[in-house]
C-alpha cells in the first residue's frame, strides 16, 4: 500500500481495564449524562450470576446520586438478530431509557449497537436500514449518536466493545449483515477480567481464535498500515502467549486480562485494514446458514484458508512468522507459511477445538447451499472467490452425511 493512500484509525472508546472495574459504571454513566440506564445481557451469564454482579452496583449507588437502572433485557440469543434488536429498542423506549449498558459477549454488544443506531434513526425494524446486507457510514453523513453508552466484555474474542461494526442476522434473508458507522463503538469499554473467568473452556477457546483471525486477517489485509499492523502483530503474540493458559486455568486472572487486551486490539486492527477477510468471509457463511458460534468458524476455517490462499499472507509471512515464534533464518516464504499453519493447528489442538464441522451434521444437499452463501455474504465485495476454491476449502472442514 502507498504510504500517500487514504487510510483511516479511529479508536474514539475510552478504555478502562482491570479487576473490580465494574464498580466504576455509576460514576462513569454519571459523566456521560446518564440518568436512565437499561442493562443487556443473556440467559446464561444471568444464570452465572453475572448479571447480579453488575446490577447491584446500581443498587448500592446511594439514592439521587447516581443514574437508576430501569430495566435488564436479557432475551439476546447466540447471534445479534435482526428482530431482536427490534425488540429490544421498543423496551428502551417503553422504560424510558436514556442510556445502554451491554454486558457479554459479541451478540449481545452487536445487538445494543444495532439498538443505538435504531433508537438514534428512530427505526422500528433495524433490517430496513440493511436492506441489501451492507451499510456503511463514514463523516459526513455519520452524525454523533449522542446516547450514552458503555459496554462490559465477558468474553475475549469479538472486540465489539471498541469496532465501528454491528454483525446483525437477518433471519428472513439468512444472512449476516453488516452495518458500519464509527458512533457505533461505545463511549467506553470497561474490560474487568474477574466477569470472564467463569466462561467454559471451550467458548474461551473459539473467542481466542476469532481475536486471532481478526489479527491475522488485518495483518495480511492489502489496506493494512503501520497503525494496523502494530496492533495486529502484538495481538498476536499476546494471544499465543496467554490462549492456552486461559483455556487450562480460567481463574488465571493475568491470562484472562491479557486476553482482552488482545481482543481488544485485534478488532482494531482489522475494522481499519478492513479489505480482504476470506476467513470471516466463509464464517459468516457457514455461520448463517448452519448456526456455526463465529468464533467456532473462525478457527476451523483460519488455517485452512491460509493454506488455499497462501498469495495474501505471503507477502508479510516472515513478520506474522516472528509473532508466532516460528521459523528461523534459513526458511524461505512457503517454508515460514507451512509452519504458521502447523503453529495453528497445534494451538487448535491444545486449546481443544475441531479441525472441522463433522459435529453438524452437514448434508450433501446443505453443502451445495455454501458456495451462493459464500459468493453472496457482504465480506465477499473486496476478495470474492471463485466457486472451485469455495468449494475445495468446505471440502476439507465438512464431513458430508446423506439425508435419511
Amino acid at each position: 500500500m502507498l504510504t500517500s493512500t487514504l487510510s483511516q484509525f479511529n479508536l474514539r472508546t475510552a478504555i478502562y481495564a482491570g479487576s473490580n472495574t465494574r464498580a466504576m459504571l455509576p460514576d462513569l454513566f454519571r459523566g456521560l449524562g446518564a440518568k436512565r440506564v437499561v442493562l443487556f445481557s443473556d440467559r446464561g451469564l444471568e444464570n452465572a450470576g453475572i448479571v447480579e454482579k453488575v446490577s447491584q452496583i446500581f443498587h448500592l449507588t446511594s439514592h439521587g446520586v447516581g443514574p437508576e437502572l430501569v430495566g435488564t433485557f436479557l432475551d439476546i440469543p447466540q447471534d445479534a438478530e435482526g428482530l431482536k434488536v427490534n425488540e429490544a429498542a421498543r423496551y428502551v423506549r417503553e422504560v424510558g431509557g436514556d442510556a445502554l449498558l451491554a454486558v457479554g459477549g459479541g451478540s449481545v454488544l452487536d445487538t445494543v449497537k444495532g439498538v443505538k443506531y435504531a433508537l438514534h434513526k428512530n427505526l422500528t425494524d433495524i433490517r430496513e436500514a440493511i436492506p441489501g446486507g451492507f451499510l456503511y457510514e463514514s463523516f459526513p453523513q455519520a452524525t454523533y449518536i449522542p446516547i450514552p453508552h458503555i459496554s462490559v466484555p465477558t468474553t475475549a474474542g469479538t472486540g465489539s466493545e471498541v469496532s465501528p461494526i454491528a454483525v446483525i442476522f437477518n433471519e428472513a434473508l439468512k444472512i449476516k449483515t453488516n452495518i458500519i458507522n464509527p458512533f457505533l463503538s461505545s463511549d467506553i469499554a470497561v474490560l474487568d477480567p474477574d466477569l470472564t473467568v467463569t466462561l467454559p473452556p471451550s467458548i474461551t477457546a473459539f473467542t481466542g481464535f476469532d481475536a486471532l483471525t481478526h489479527a491475522i486477517e488485518a495483518l495480511a489485509s492489502p489496506t493494512a498500515t503501520a497503525l494496523t499492523d502494530a496492533y495486529a502483530l502484538h495481538a498476536i503474540r499476546v494471544i499465543d502467549k496467554h490462549l492456552t493458559t486461559a483455556v487450562e486455568c480460567g481463574k488465571n486472572i493475568e491470562a484472562r486480562m491479557e486476553m482482552l487486551q488482545a481482543s481488544l486490539m485485534g478488532i482494531t486492527a482489522f475494522s481499519f485494514a478492513l479489505n480482504a477477510i476470506p476467513v470471516h468471509n466463509l464464517a459468516h457463511a457457514y455461520g448463517a446458514l448452519f448456526r456455526i458460534p463465529h468464533g467456532l468458524a473462525n478457527a476451523v476455517f483460519l488455517p485452512v484458508v491460509i493454506e488455499s490462499i497462501p498469495m495474501l499472507y505471503l507477502p508479510k509471512v516472515k513478520e506474522l512468522a516472528q509473532a508466532l515464534s516460528v521459523g528461523d533464518a534459513n526458511d524461505d516464504s512457503e517454508a515460514l507459511l507451512a509452519k504458521i499453519v502447523e503453529k495453528i493447528k497445534t494451538l487448535q489442538y491444545k486449546v481443544g477445538l475441531p479441525s472441522d464441522f463433522s459435529s453438524y451434521n452437514i448434508s450433501h444437499e446443505d453443502f451445495e447451499k455454501t458456495v451462493a452463501a459464500v459468493s453472496s455474504d457482504p465480506a465477499a465485495l473486496n476478495f470474492p472467490m471463485p466457486p472451485e476454491l469455495i468449494r475445495s476449502i468446505g471440502e476439507k472442514v465438512v464431513q458430508l452425511v446423506v439425508k435419511s
